[in-house]
């Protein structure tokens, strides 16, 4: 058995969020799973503490269970933010390989020209190497929708400075399948059963879909 890749040792202590693996396979998900929605404010921290004691993305989620967040939006990026204590589903999601789409809007300033609009969709020079192509489309003036399947540090705000147009805001929208506008800043809600079924789709796990989630 392996925990997040290397050999366990007996007495290991193992956390939510890491990913278990028995003789290669992962290890099926716990019964007592929770999924929630998070539509993240300006301001919060995607971390479970903050030793500034900036307000964190579990402080907004009322939970039974520990849970965790599954990738990452940096404290000044608002939308959606998956929570859960399913290692195996976060572990996927997250993966390259799995080219979840993640769908922004981005305020940015300026109006970018078609001739920028058409770099960011071919792919840019970051310092981390060319982005792969995304879809890009001018919303209105100064305003982009921009669906990436790359989960780097910052990436679309680089993407947009490198073409010449700082961000101002920038919203998650939509992560794979899930969606929703109606979430108000701050609030959160548990996923649907039929939304945990379509991101376990989305990654691959339809054996798992039959065997961890009722009928």
């Amino acid at each position: 058995m392996t925990i997040d890749g290397r050999v366990a040792e007996l007495g290991n202590r193992v956390r939510p969020e890491q990913v278990i693996c028995v003789d290669g396979a992962l290890a099926p998900t716990a019964q007592n799973t929770v999924y929630y929605l998070l539509n993240k404010p300006d301001g919060v921290v995607t971390t479970a503490s903050d030793p500034q004691g900036r307000t964190t993305v579990l402080n907004l989620v009322e939970s039974p269970v520990r849970i965790f967040p599954v990738g990452r939006l940096d404290m000044n990026t608002e939308g959606l933010l998956i929570l859960t204590n399913d290692g195996r589903l976060a572990h996927l999601l997250t993966h390259p390989s799995s080219g979840i789409a993640k769908e922004y809007l981005a305020r940015v300033e300026g109006d970018p020209s078609p001739s920028a609009i058409r770099r960011l969709r071919e792919g840019v020079e970051l310092e981390d190497g060319i982005t792969s192509p995304a879809q890009v489309s001018r919303v209105s003036e100064g305003l982009l929708r921009i669906v990436i399947h790359e989960g780097r540090n910052r990436q679309v705000r680089r993407m947009c400075s490198a073409v010449g147009h700082d961000v101002t805001r920038l919203v998650r929208t939509r992560i794979g399948p899930i969606q929703d506008a109606t979430l108000s800043p701050g609030s959160s809600r548990q996923l649907s059963l039929g939304e945990v079924r379509r991101l376990m789709e989305a990654v691959g796990m339809t054996d798992e879909i039959a065997s961890t989630m009722p009928s």
